[in-house]
């Protein structure tokens, strides 16, 4: 059997508790709302992969030569998938 406990907490630190749990849930909401944005743009141009990654061009093309991200060429047009090239952002065991 759950036993019951009472605690007594001042104003202040159920503020807190509650500004904390909301602080977590809207994190996680604006998170989702984020991956559902970019899911539906699966495929990103150049501008828009070093855009989203924060790095200059000379940047993405050593990124590029060194195997971190994988170009995906159309015409004379280069694509990235944005599954790669998040994949590639958090990747630890990758250099860039």
């Amino acid at each position: 059997m759950s036993e019951l406990r009472i605690v007594t907490l001042s104003i202040s630190e159920i503020k807190a508790i509650i500004l904390e749990s909301q602080k977590v849930l809207l994190e996680q909401v604006a998170k989702q709302i984020c991956d559902a944005q970019n899911q539906e743009k699966e495929i990103l141009t150049r501008k828009a992969a070093v855009e989203l990654l924060d790095i200059s061009y000379p940047c993405m093309y050593d990124w590029i030569e060194n195997g971190c991200l994988k170009p995906y060429k159309m015409g004379n047009r280069t694509y990235f998938k944005y599954s790669e090239v998040m994949e590639a952002l958090f990747s630890s065991n990758r250099t860039a």
